[in-house]
């Protein structure tokens, strides 16, 4: 959540950030009143307190009558004591309520809607084809590399098996992604793909986003995670972190499930949006001031895995309006995808600065005392890089290239061939 001093000290400043972001600026006035009532509740409540702890000394030197008396009024003060507390835990409960209503501020970003991107940078030629370009399904179906329909009859819309080289495929992109982490300093880890609620809660992933989660609620109430980034950030929950060192860093391989719902169009052919897949995500702590730079750094480590698997991309700044809750700013990746003539997004970085920490209770001792540290998220590899490399790297003959980078992770194989036969 955000800093509710900042919200207290300089409400136009949030009520700015939320017009960016196309929300209602009524929702800061909403916190604003539960807080001033939180105040006088707790006001209350405390003098009450206090009263009755004075009296404890009146009852212990009064005798006779005037003991009896001061007794019955005791118990009255004990009563409105009790009810004082209620009405302040619950007038915090309503406050916290609607400040959890308040996505993070945006840091940067481009003003407007999911339009209104900034493009950072360009990379790389988009390729020319004397032939007629095969989407990735297409040319994945050629080289027996992927099966809708049968992930369709065993799992439904939007499921598939990845086989031959479909699988060893996505297995070199995530281990290069891994290689990759390790050797810049991350620890590698495999993370739970079931959470708690107050993990999800805590990332910002429910309520406006609620309906892209797969929740299990027969008894277990846990969650199917989108991004290991989820349990990432809870692994840390209530902790407080040593940063003299500089940024924590870790590298989570996971499956990821979401509903994608209300996704419709060229997306959801093929393997662009579904509703299971697996990714490598970096994530960081580390204290405010250094969030900044290594958003950058992020991004850096992004750019060399773009660079791996060879495909033409460019580099957004995502616009206000199309930031997630936990997002102050956020850079996407996206590469050139032939059959459909534009970008399509295949990693993402952001920075939740101290969004999530606060909700989760993650914090840093510093010289002035403990505060919540920075989180930040990035992409390293995902099963949507298939797509972007089958459709670059395609060749007349439905085979395709295989990206140099990758090479090593598929015992020097250059060349995905068609297979001949009924699968």
């Amino acid at each position: 959540m955000i800093d509710l001093r900042q919200l207290r000290e300089n409400p136009e400043t949030v009520r700015d950030a939320q017009r960016a972001r196309r929300r209602d600026p009524a929702t800061v006035d909403a916190v604003l009143e539960a807080d001033v009532l939180w105040r006088e509740k707790t006001a209350a409540f405390e003098s009450a307190r206090a009263e009755q702890k004075s009296f404890g000394k009146k009852v212990a030197q009064a005798k006779g009558e005037e003991k009896q008396a001061l007794l019955a009024e005791v118990k009255q003060l004990a009563a409105d004591v009790k009810r004082l507390e209620a009405e302040a835990s619950e007038a915090l409960a309503t406050r916290d309520a609607a400040l959890r209503e308040i996505p993070n501020v945006a840091e940067g970003a481009p003003e407007g809607l999911e339009e209104d991107f900034v493009v950072r940078e360009t990379v790389g030629e988009i390729p020319t084809f004397d032939v007629e370009v095969k989407d990735h399904l297409e040319i994945a179906e050629g080289l027996k590399a992927i099966d809708m329909a049968r992930g369709a009859k065993v799992s439904g819309a939007r499921f598939y098996f990845l086989r031959g080289v479909g699988a060893q495929l996505e297995l070199a992109i995530l281990n290069s992604a891994i290689d990759q982490a390790t050797k810049a300093g991350f620890t590698p880890m495999i993370t739970p793909t079931l959470v708690l609620p107050e993990a999800m809660e805590g990332t910002g992933f429910l309520g406006e986003h609620a309906d892209e989660v797969y929740h299990l609620d027969k008894g277990d109430d846990l969650y199917l995670v989108g991004t290991s980034e989820v349990a990432l950030a809870g692994y840390h929950k209530d902790e407080i972190l040593d940063l003299s060192d500089g940024p924590i860093r870790y590298a989570g391989w996971s499956a990821c499930y979401r509903r994608e719902a209300g996704s419709y169009g060229k997306d959801t052919r093929g393997i662009i949006r579904v509703h299971q897949f697996h990714k490598v995500e970096m994530f960081s702590y580390c204290s405010i001031e250094d969030s900044y730079e290594e958003h950058e750094r992020l991004l850096d480590w992004e750019r060399e895995m773009m660079a791996r698997i060879d495909v033409p991309y460019r580099i957004i700044d995502t616009a206000a309006g199309d930031l997630g809750t936990s997002a102050a700013r956020k850079f996407d990746c996206e590469a050139w995808m032939p059959s459909q003539n534009t970008y399509r997004e295949l990693t993402s970085t952001s920075n939740t600065t101290q969004f999530q920490a606060r909700r989760l209770n993650i914090r840093e001792r510093t010289e002035d005392g403990l505060r919540p540290v920075a989180t930040l998220n990035g992409t390293l590899g995902t099963t949507r890089f298939l797509a972007a490399i089958l459709e670059n790297h395609q060749l007349p003959d439905g085979s395709v290239v295989v990206p140099e980078g990758l090479r090593p992770y598929l015992g020097g194989r250059e060349v995905f061939e068609v297979v001949g036969g009924a699968a």
